[in-house]
């Protein structure tokens, strides 16, 4: 009888992760929700110290989306959604009429590097606008690849820190520390390609797509529901760099995507971008294989198809950057009427976290500077004191009464404007699981096919860059990733490593995943499985995306 011993698995001797308070964390992949898909729920204790221990990592600049740029201008809506009237799917009054303009401010930045760092570095962008309507204001906080590293917000310290220096010798970005992560998270896969792809290197802001990344809803009048994904267009269409041609223009300037937006201003060239949705009935659509509250995942164009809604003009730049650049304050929690969260668990978690991260960062009354107080509606709040306060706000006709409900005077509740319950019924047992279509490597196998040649030349260079830096254990793991997702993918890569399918086969999935019986076929499969099929799909990033050549 044949001995296997040498096959088991060796017990992990490594020591148990604990929380501040010494409890084991039996779970550091998952929050506690409502069912698999969520809702998440607020009493979620290791999520919460987590994240609020992040968000005070860094003092006095942000934590992430140090290195950035504000400018400041309108959106002008269409009034319709494609061709049809938008009040039949939001009541949100910023759209409802064409030609109705409302003030905004964006701020464009990186994510990993400190604030005087590069901003020609291989890093995802952020793309965040403040919309001032007459309802309050509206953040719309995205990124410029649509899709991010994870799918659950606890593990968001998670992906920064293996972004962020060595914490014991903060040696530079350590390319062994970041495809550790992304080795053992294989929902990343699909932000990997894309950032170690030329869109990873804008050329400047004014040619760089922007995305909501998360699902949300929309509300009519009605209170009937709709999920809804954001998409920004250039009007001066996608442009990307090289790494080498991002090498020669940060050789001469650290801050050349500042220097692009401002100078386009300042001769009356304005940045120009139209906003666009995909929508989705508001269930949980067993027919697909991902879902579609996954921020892993894009939706295909080919079946929810890109319908415009207003579009976007930039035209000033700021007046002071510390007080309009440094200090503005964004958040995925602030919607206005029409506009709703869905039960994304990635979304969820950034509401508490942006928040929170500006009330440590600026004070707890950062809503009180000018650059982040609503400029078309009133303000009436029982708040007062905290650090740094420099107005009082209205209270009514009876400011002595700070609280509500009351029986004299002071505030009053607003009233609603439908019925509160709206959306599908959510039922399920409180867990701590990870969605079930995880279906990590299809799409970004899909993305690598669809890129143009000179796009997957230049992430095969990048990642094979990359990853020659890291231990093999590592550069196997993502061999084999690279593998499940596209055959050409994993051999491309993996030839500039010298691993090939056969060097990576016997690896058995990760203990965090539960593949189909589609991917353990693939597994089993490595390297011969043929070519995806990507006909009539067009998916997000599919826009031409032309090489910025650089003369210097």
């Amino acid at each position: 009888m044949a001995d296997n011993t040498a096959n088991s698995p060796r017990p992990d001797e490594r020591p148990v992760l604990t929380n501040r308070q010494g409890h084991p964390v039996h779970d550091n992949q998952n929050q506690r929700t409502i069912g698999s898909r969520g809702p998440a729920t607020l009493e979620n204790y290791q999520y919460l110290e987590k994240i609020s221990h992040f968000d005070r990592e860094r003092v006095p600049e942000r934590v992430v989306h140090a290195r950035g740029a504000t400018a400041f201008g309108y959106f002008e809506a269409y009034g319709k959604v494609g061709d049809e009237p938008i009040s039949r799917y939001t009541r949100a009054k910023l759209f409802q009429e064409a030609g109705k303009r409302t003030d905004v401010a964006v701020r464009f930045s990186t994510v990993a590097g400190g604030r005087d760092s590069s901003e020609v570095a291989r890093d995802p962008r952020g793309f965040a606008v403040k919309f001032y309507t007459e309802d309050g204001n509206w953040d719309l906080v995205g990124n410029n690849i649509g899709v991010f590293f994870i799918r659950d917000a606890i593990k968001f310290p998670d992906v920064i820190h293996s972004q962020k220096p060595d914490p014991v010798t903060f040696y530079r970005q350590d390319p062994n520390r970041v495809f550790d992560f992304a080795a053992a998270s294989p929902e990343s896969l699909l932000m990997y390609t894309l950032i170690f792809s030329p869109r990873g290197i804008p050329s400047s802001y004014r040619h760089m797509q922007g995305f909501g990344v998360n699902t949300y809803k929309w509300v009519n009048a009605n209170g009937d529901t709709k999920l809804v994904k954001y998409h920004w267009s250039p009007k001066l269409g996608v442009k990307s760099l090289t790494a080498a041609q991002a090498a020669q223009i940060q050789a001469h300037e650290l801050g050349s995507h500042t220097k692009d937006l401002y100078d386009a201003i300042a001769r009356g060239d304005y940045p120009e971008w139209e906003l666009r949705v995909q929508i989705m009935d508001d269930h949980d659509h067993p027919e697909l294989d991902w879902d579609p509250l996954d921020d892993t995942k894009v939706w295909p164009e080919n079946d929810f198809p890109l319908l415009p809604v207003g579009r976007l003009v930039l035209n000033r730049a700021p007046e002071n950057f510390f007080a309009e650049s440094e200090q503005i304050a964004f958040g995925t929690g602030v919607l206005v009427d029409g506009l709703d969260f869905s039960d994304d668990k990635m979304l969820v978690g950034r509401t508490f976290a942006y928040s929170d991260t500006q009330r440590y960062r600026v004070g707890p009354n950062y809503l009180q500077l000018p650059v982040n107080q609503p400029k078309n509606a009133t303000v009436n709040t029982n708040q007062r004191d905290g650090a740094m306060t420099y107005l009082v706000d209205s209270g009514g006709a009876e400011p002595s009464i700070n609280y509500e409900p009351s029986v004299r005077g002071g505030l009053r509740e607003a009233d609603y404007p439908h019925p509160d319950r709206q959306g599908p019924e959510i039922t399920g047992r409180l867990t701590r699981a990870r969605i079930e279509r995880t279906n990590d490597y299809q799409q970004a196998g899909e993305r690598f096919l669809l890129s143009e040649p000179w796009e997957q030349d230049d992430l095969v260079t990048n990642l094979v860059d990359a990853l020659s830096q890291c231990d093999r254990v590592v550069q196997e793991r993502m061999v084999w990733h690279l593998f499940m997702a596209e055959d050409t993918y994993g051999r491309r890569v993996g030839e500039g490593l010298n691993i090939t399918a056969d060097d990576v086969r016997h690896l058995a999935p990760l203990p965090s995943q539960t593949l189909t019986e589609e991917e353990l076929k693939r597994a089993a499969n490595l390297g011969n499985n043929g070519t995806r099929d990507t006909k009539g799909l067009i998916m997000t990033h599919c826009v031409p995306n032309d090489n910025q050549i650089v003369a210097m």
